[in-house]
């Protein structure tokens, strides 16, 4: 655990450290408040990440801890924003770095101009994700009425991308009519990404499992036929889509975090040294188990992604305070952990008293 967590304590100092240099200890203290909202509210994002890591070998998680860590932090948490400037402004990039720099009331203002389109790309992507998640006869469920009435929805074949679609469709021509052309879009967007991204992963994933299959293994234990190299292709689709669920989770706290500071390279800082802890907080999670352990936390940040894809629609028109967004998927993985202690313990009493029958 101590290993897994070196690295984003280093960051943690030496962020702090020269933050407090630059700027003194109240900029000092904006980073550690940044980076504190952003390991609180992202918590259902490593749970989530998790399940998909797991799935992933030694090579790609180090790639996610290391290269997958430099895209959080200078691509989505200092790149994107700019990014998003420049097309929303209808401005070049360099006058949108000159706005980071020495306008960024100006900046700030631009950026929640582009929220419309923002929402309603990470709302469908998280939304696709929750649907599919819902939709999929899951062995184990926890909220087993509603859970069960869905997975029969699952039956129809693209029933996740038939829901998204209609409730984009419905926000853009309702409550979110004034931004209705950028909703559409964006979402339209959102969608087409998730279905690429997963489409690929589970391409690849799938002749993985074709080619293994194919080597039986022999008297050793061995496999006869080696996966081939190129098939880790399966490994960078599934770290793609990592990024992308870590860029959707990130919309919304990125541009909310100009609440409480215009610097873009302070709030980068902050939001950077949050996002080390919860990646490392991610792999810790798969190589302790925990997911297999308590068994319904992956339910919970499921129902917390949803929960965050509708809020991202709502923020479209109504402001919602971050903290509003993280207590409720604090509470889904909340309850879900409970549930999961529970239903552990119920478990451990009815071996052991399935151990006393059989011994009298």
């Amino acid at each position: 655990m101590l290993a897994l967590f070196r690295f984003p304590i280093a960051v943690s100092v030496l962020g702090i450290a020269a933050a407090a240099v630059l700027g003194g200890a109240s900029v000092a203290g904006i980073v550690v408040i940044l980076a504190i909202l952003e390991i609180s509210l992202s918590f259902d994002n490593a749970v989530v990440n998790a399940t998909v890591l797991a799935r992933m070998d030694a090579y790609w998680q180090r790639i996610f801890l290391t290269v997958g860590v430099l895209i959080a932090v200078f691509g989505m948490r200092l790149l994107f924003p700019l990014i998003v400037v420049t097309i929303a402004g209808h401005i070049s990039p360099v006058h949108a770095i000159d706005l980071a720099l020495h306008d960024p009331h100006q900046y700030a203002v631009k950026l929640t101009q582009a929220h419309p389109a923002i929402g309603a790309f990470g709302g469908i992507f998280l939304l696709m994700i929750f649907l599919d998640f819902l939709f999929e006869d899951n062995e184990v469920k926890w909220l087993r009425p509603i859970e069960a009435q869905l997975a029969k929805i699952g039956k129809l074949d693209q029933a996740s991308a038939i829901i998204a679609l209609v409730f984009l469709i419905i926000a853009a021509t309702t409550y979110a009519q004034a931004h209705a052309l950028e909703v559409l879009l964006a979402g339209a967007a959102g969608l087409a990404t998730y279905l690429a991204v997963s489409s690929l992963s589970a391409l690849f994933e799938s002749d993985a499992d074709e080619v293994a299959g194919a080597g039986q293994a022999d008297g050793d234990g061995e496999p006869t036929v080696r996966v081939p190299k190129n098939l880790a292709r399966l490994g960078l689709f599934t770290f793609l889509y990592l990024e992308v669920l870590d860029a959707s989770f990130s919309f919304d706290g990125v541009v909310g975090a100009f609440a409480i500071s215009d610097m873009i390279f302070v709030i980068a800082l902050g939001l950077g040294i949050g996002a080390c802890y919860i990646r490392a907080l991610t792999v810790y999670l798969v190589r302790k188990g925990t997911l297999a352990q308590y068994i319904y936390l992956d339910h919970g940040a499921h129902w917390a992604i949803g929960s965050l894809a509708v809020l991202l629609f709502v923020t479209i028109t109504h402001n919602i305070p971050d903290l509003v967004t993280g207590l409720i998927g604090v509470g889904f993985i909340g309850a879900a952990l409970i549930s999961s202690i529970v239903r552990n313990r119920r478990t451990g009493r009815e071996v052991e008293a399935a151990a006393v029958a059989r011994v009298a």
